[in-house]
């Protein structure tokens, strides 16, 4: 019997014994519930140890707005895609037809930051540096309501998990959290001393992260708006603060430099990565939290291991500073988004580059994968976003 087929036979037994005993401490979970979960892990399992053969292929340049882009994102199906605009709008975007679905005007100023209720997909949450964020429904465009409140420009949105509450981050250092059912305001987050650019809930939805340009993150209970603790550490900004989805840890990326992982219950540094020489400008987990991606003004990204914090890969070959990276559904590969108007597609194994995406004639500030990972999004500032596809999906398509 090959070594292949004992791992993928005790990768079997592992889910049958992993459903067995949730069944034994959990009444609800029936025979019938049982079978359906075995399948779904062996599903989930299936996907996660298949290899990564996607190659993308450009798919469709889509002139989104006549003044520049500001934000864009996907649905979690990769079906749509929203972009916000400093021509006041944020439009609703077909992936597949490169169609416009919707314009979503009523800001009377930039609209900075965009976000789904994903994965439901149905309500998207814009933020304006009109001092207002607006509630809207994907499907037909209208407006459900507009969230007054701040005294200065809101830069980041996020939704809770079950999508009953927003959070709104400002330049007017606070941040609130909005009732999505009634539009009213559930509380105020007072505590940072500058302007908060990151804002994620935790996946249980109890508690809220918010980053800052005083060189702290906060952590606040969402029932009351109070602040839990400080994360205090960093000597430079704040540039993002993400949660891993088990919300045990924090990672942060900072204008010094360094990232740091944080235990999210003590509030207390785990770890200090250095290793860039330029700011770090943007951080993620991957979807299982076991690595963590920086990349920095230095033009590279790293991955780190998340429990040793070794370096796994170094990514060298930007020519310029890369605002943007992000790790794909299965977490052995990432793209990152640069100055230098490409974006590369890397393999964390090897530590090769393995496409390089060219095409757009000014600075790559944003790219993200869908969902299962065969399309990736690009947005620029030369106002077009280009859409990416695996290039045997494509081909399927035609």
């Amino acid at each position: 019997v090959s070594t292949q087929s004992t791992g993928w036979y005790q990768r079997r037994v592992r889910v049958y014994e992993l459903v067995a005993e949730l069944q034994a401490s959990e009444p609800l979970i029936t025979p019938s519930k049982s079978e359906q979960i075995t399948k779904l892990l062996l599903k989930l399992q299936s996907k996660l140890s298949a290899p990564d053969q996607n190659s993308y292929g450009h798919y469709k340049t889509i002139r989104t707005h006549v003044l520049p882009v500001t934000n864009v994102s996907f649905n979690k199906s990769g079906s749509k895609f929203i972009s916000g605009s400093y021509d006041r709008t944020c439009k609703v975007w077909d992936s597949h037809k490169g169609t416009e679905l919707h314009v979503l005007e009523g800001h009377k100023n930039v609209v900075y930051a965009v976000a789904f209720n994903n994965p439901f997909a149905d309500k998207i949450v814009t933020g304006s540096f009109d001092r207002t964020a607006k509630l809207w429904s994907t499907e037909t465009g209208k407006c459900y309501h507009t969230f007054k409140g701040h005294t200065a420009e809101i830069v980041c949105v996020t939704f809770n998990s079950s999508s009953t509450l927003v959070a709104t981050g400002s330049m007017d250092t606070m941040g609130k959290i909005w009732d999505v059912e009634t539009g009213v305001e559930m509380a105020s987050l007072q505590g940072h001393s500058a302007e908060i650019i990151s804002i994620q809930f935790n996946s249980l939805g109890d508690k809220i992260v918010t980053g800052s340009f005083d060189n702290t993150v906060n952590i606040w209970d969402v029932e009351t708006g109070h602040k839990i603790t400080s994360l205090i550490g960093h000597r430079g900004e704040i540039s993002n603060a993400v949660i891993s989805y088990d919300d045990i840890l924090i990672g942060t990326g900072s204008m010094d430099k360094s990232c740091k992982i944080w235990d999210s219950r003590a509030g207390t540094c785990i770890e200090t990565l250095f290793g860039h020489t330029d700011e770090v400008l943007d951080i993620s987990f991957d979807y299982r939290g076991r690595q963590l991606l920086s990349v920095s003004a230095d033009a590279t990204a790293r991955v780190y291991e998340v429990g040793s914090y070794k370096c796994l890969a170094t990514f060298t070959g930007h020519d310029r500073e890369i605002s943007k990276g992000t790790f794909n559904p299965s977490g052995k590969r990432v793209a990152t988004a640069s100055s230098d108007k490409t974006v590369r597609v890397w393999d964390i194994n090897s530590s090769k580059c393995l496409q390089i995406l060219e095409g757009h004639s000014d600075e790559v500030f944003s790219c993200q994968f869908n969902y299962t990972g065969d399309m990736l999004i690009s947005g620029s500032k030369d106002n077009t976003c280009r859409l990416w596809r695996d290039q045997h999906t494509q081909k399927q398509l035609l």
